[in-house]
């Protein structure tokens, strides 16, 4: 039986090298592009017949947008309208990559550090671009807040620097354990499935559980996800 770990193993799928450089399309490329295809391909289909009053199809997106537009609306305010289409990609990427790792031969793209973490670094330089376009020099003021007096910058300078520069590190620290470690138990559950023979409908059934309660957190983790990358968008364009 493999082991528990091995649902995580990055594998070349069509090998691309380029100057040295190896840019092979793997199981987590193909994966991130199936949960792009998905969204896409759902949200198509259910809003290709729209109506003033919306059936049970059309509903389904208007709910997604009405409720991660509430989101920005509560978080950032009607400044953070605008980048509405930003975080609402965001938001959905995450949550399709994390429902999609829990069906069989899948790859779970949102458990490895370099698939997250690049998204939660390209979060933070959008932010950080928001924040000089909409405060110009004042987005300095992000290391030395209004109110404190001179003498503790050299203190509160490098503590606001280690503070933003920590939040694309929370955001994919958080998602990313929690992916992991739910994944590990399955696995390790479904073990003892095979294992155990005719009695194994014990663990079945503690797998299913897992299972939804797997689908729950997967869901969780990306409206976290969406709620601290508004958090972090309010902060560049509000002052503090």
């Amino acid at each position: 039986m493999s082991g528990p770990m091995e649902q995580f193993e990055i594998k070349k799928l069509i090998p691309i090298e380029i100057g040295g450089y190896d840019i092979s399309f793997t199981n987590s490329s193909l994966c991130m592009v199936l949960a792009a295809t998905l969204v896409v391909s759902i949200f198509a289909l259910c809003l290709r017949k729209r109506t003033l009053v919306p059936g049970v199809y059309q509903n389904i997106p208007e709910s997604i947008y009405e409720f991660i537009y509430k989101i920005v609306l509560d978080n950032v305010g009607k400044e953070g309208v605008k980048y509405f289409s930003f975080i609402f990609t965001l938001s959905l990427f995450i949550a399709s990559g994390n429902i999609l790792g829990l069906f069989p031969y899948s790859f779970t793209f949102t458990s490895h550090l370099a698939a997250v973490g690049a998204l939660s670094i390209f979060a933070l330089l959008f932010n950080m671009i928001v924040g000089i376009r909409k405060k110009k020099w004042g987005y300095l003021r992000t290391f030395m807040p209004r109110g404190i007096p001179w003498p503790l910058a050299p203190l509160i300078i490098p503590i606001e620097t280690i503070s933003l520069l920590s939040k694309p590190f929370s955001l994919t620290v958080r998602l990313v354990a929690n992916m992991t470690v739910g994944h590990i138990m399955l696995k390790i559950i479904a073990g003892f499935v095979a294992a155990l023979g005719v009695c194994g409908v014990v663990p079945l059934f503690f797998d299913g559980c897992i299972i939804a309660f797997e689908l729950f957190i997967a869901v969780l983790q990306a409206y976290i996800y969406t709620i601290l990358s508004c958090i972090y968008l309010s902060d560049a364009l509000h002052y503090h």
